[in-house]
């Protein structure tokens, strides 16, 4: 709704419009300088709310107040109910110290409840191509120690000199 254009004071064009007045009570169909005559002694806006309706319907109130109140609700109703579907990495290597490891797998159990989706990726550098075991063995470690949130979307995969695999929430 806060995308819709209004039409405000002088860029209504229509002579008679049904009108609602400042107190929200409906004052009825009347003539468009009328409208605006009043909007002016209250010292706020005469806004178009239904420009399709006839005659169009137009209320008395203080626009800038309107815009602030619609910004609102839309940053409001964005934030509820929104399921996250990003895509969150982790980065292990091949001979990651446990530490390291568990600090990861921390993050990467945060990032599951927010509800991302988790890709791990094992780097492998120099001598490390010639055992891809040890990164299957950290991939394993991972997919163990996430099972009971996530569940593996798809297997440790080589490609190049990286290993990965993808975690979806439960």
């Amino acid at each position: 709704m806060a995308s819709q254009n209004y039409r405000v004071n002088r860029q209504i064009r229509s002579r008679e419009v049904r009108l609602i007045g400042a107190d929200g009570e409906p004052v009825g169909v009347v003539s468009i300088d009328r409208a605006k005559v009043l909007a002016q002694e209250a010292g706020l806006d005469l806004v178009e709310v239904s420009p399709n309706a006839r005659p169009p319907v137009c209320k008395v109130m203080d626009f800038g107040k309107f815009k602030y109140d619609q910004k609102k609700k839309e940053r409001a109703s964005g934030k509820k109910g929104r399921v996250v579907s990003g895509l969150k990495e982790l980065r292990v290597r091949p001979a990651i110290d446990k530490h390291d490891l568990e600090y990861r797998l921390k993050n990467g159990r945060k990032f599951l409840e927010e509800g991302h989706k988790v890709q791990v990726v094992c780097i492998f550098r120099g001598r490390q191509m010639a055992h891809p075991e040890h990164g299957y063995d950290v991939m394993r470690t991972v997919a163990r120690d996430l099972e009971d949130i996530s569940k593996v979307e798809s297997p440790p995969k080589m490609a190049g000199n990286r290993m990965t695999m993808m975690l979806a929430k439960r």
